[in-house]
């Protein structure tokens, strides 16, 4: 029931704030701070001491899970309320809550007007993820895919930039085009489940060992992929996600970065290979091949621009790539280190998208060729983005290295081509994460900018994600064994 808790308290803030809107910009932001702080404890809670709580694991044959409730829906069709969080779903619930927190920050000076609805949407946004690491009723799985998106899409469109109604649109055109064909391969799966077992049941464990094989096996299949590649994202179905980061207020792209995109490679590992192992195991080479081509390509690109937000979009998605090469190696060391580079990548895009929307909130422009020479009039918010751009790139003793590295060493066992190819593409993200630092803190203060220094709140916000990027580089332990029996449990597919 915890589960539904935390969920309900930030449906319950959401509404809060909006209909407290018209007391002004300070009392929606409160009870937002309160919702997502209340979340937070439970959290905590979760992670430290369960027991005190009234958790226990549960051991259903299907893993242990730390909590799982159960309770009738819409019976005659066989959906029903199933919500579980098991080492996995508790890291990323833990991830959503916390960059919650940090989105928050984000957003205490930036937003002003409306902001009542604005906090609305966050909250709801925030909801509807942790529905999607906890539904484990494929029905109610669909349900919150969608109710985080639709917020998400006010965000952008309300609050963003310049070209906001453009890239609102093209974000919910492609989600909502590849959920409908999520949607559509459920359908498919959940009637040859019926035809086979004359029992209607959307229950995940249910549809596990289906044995859905073959050309139609494969065609389901792709339809939970290309859903989860659309949101991961991974080349072609990517270019949605410059656009929405650009123009997103800064809030906004922290959940984007930090979040949304996880809610993909979760999907991956937790439904499409589970649920579909054969044609998994055929698949994994394309996959394979996508990913590296991710990390490649949007490298590249990433050297074009000019817009520092397109840029680290672009840098986004290329190291996204590394975790569909992960899942899709599926062992153990390329899992563990897809799972980090998960949560990893988390805080570091998180950081440098707030870096960003702090600098284009002060000058005005995400122009890296009107930038220059910060380094003299804002050593704190310098020193900060060349904290997370190394991080970024991969440095030892921060948690990028310890996913990348793994995930390197799993794909290694699989393809020594593919892997190859992928570790490219940590030389190129050295390349333009040098050059970014080169035109924007180094060199001569063009226009003669006089930046205000990063703020007490976005000081505390950052350094929290600075500890949170050492813990996980110093002791990757303590996450990796949380989420081992996780892996180990859903290795069905590859030796």
């Amino acid at each position: 029931m915890i589960l539904v808790w935390l969920m309900l308290i930030l449906f319950a803030g959401g509404i809060g704030a909006w209909l407290s809107e018209s007391r002004g910009v300070g009392t929606p932001r409160v009870i937002a701070l309160m919702a997502i702080l209340l979340d937070l404890a439970l959290v905590i809670f979760m992670l430290v001491a369960p027991e005190t709580i009234g958790l226990s694991p549960v051991d259903n044959g299907h893993g242990e899970w730390l909590v799982l409730f159960q309770s009738d829906w819409i019976p005659r069709f066989g959906i029903s309320f199933i919500f579980g969080a098991d080492g996995l779903s508790l890291l990323l619930i833990a991830l959503t809550v916390f960059l919650g927190m940090i989105s928050l920050g984000a957003a205490w000076h930036e937003i002003k007007e409306r902001s009542g609805f604005f906090y609305f949407n966050l909250l709801w946004t925030l909801a509807g993820v942790i529905g999607v690491f906890t539904a484990l009723d494929l029905f109610l799985f669909f349900f919150f895919w969608e109710v985080m998106l639709i917020p998400m899409y006010f965000i952008i469109a309300i609050w963003g930039h310049e070209n906001k109604e453009y890239a609102a649109m093209k974000f919910f055109i492609f989600t909502q085009v590849s959920g409908l064909l999520m949607l559509l391969s459920i359908l498919v799966l959940v009637f040859l489940n019926y035809q086979a077992s004359e029992v209607i049941t959307f229950s995940y464990f249910d549809l596990l060992g289906n044995g859905l094989g073959g050309e139609l096996g494969m065609l389901v299949m792709l339809g939970f992929f290309i859903a989860f590649a659309t949101k991961l994202p991974a080349v072609p179905i990517h270019n949605w996600l410059p656009d929405a980061h650009s123009q997103a207020p800064t809030a906004g792209s922290v959940i984007l970065a930090g979040i949304l995109l996880k809610t993909g490679a979760y999907g991956l590992i937790r439904f499409t290979v589970p649920l579909f192992p054969e044609v998994s195991q055929t698949f994994a080479p394309v996959a394979m091949t996508l990913g590296v081509v991710s990390i490649l390509y949007t490298a590249k690109v990433a050297f074009a621009q000019n817009d520092l937000k397109r840029l680290i979009a672009y840098t986004s998605v290329s190291h996204m790539g590394f975790v569909l090469l992960g899942v899709y190696a599926w062992n153990a060391q390329a899992l563990q280190g897809a799972v980090m580079t998960m949560l990893a990548h988390g805080f570091s895009a998180a950081a440098l998208f707030m870096l960003a929307g702090g600098l284009q909130h002060r000058i005005h422009t995400r122009d890296m060729d009107k930038m220059g020479g910060f380094w003299g009039v804002a050593p704190k918010m310098s020193f900060m983005a060349l904290f997370f751009t190394v991080a970024a790139v991969g440095i030892p003793g921060l948690g990028n290295f310890v996913g990348e590295f793994l995930v390197l060493l799993g794909s290694f066992q699989v393809s020594i081509t593919t892997t190859a190819f992928a570790a490219l593409g940590l030389v190129v993200a050295a390349v333009y994460s040098l050059i970014v630092i080169q035109k924007v803190f180094h060199g001569e203060n063009k226009n003669n900018y006089e930046i205000a220094d990063l703020t007490f709140i976005e000081m505390a916000c950052f350094a929290l994600m600075m500890i949170g990027l050492l813990w996980m580089g110093l002791y990757p332990q303590s996450m990796m064994d949380m989420a081992e029996p996780t892996l180990r449990s859903i290795d069905v597919v590859f030796p």
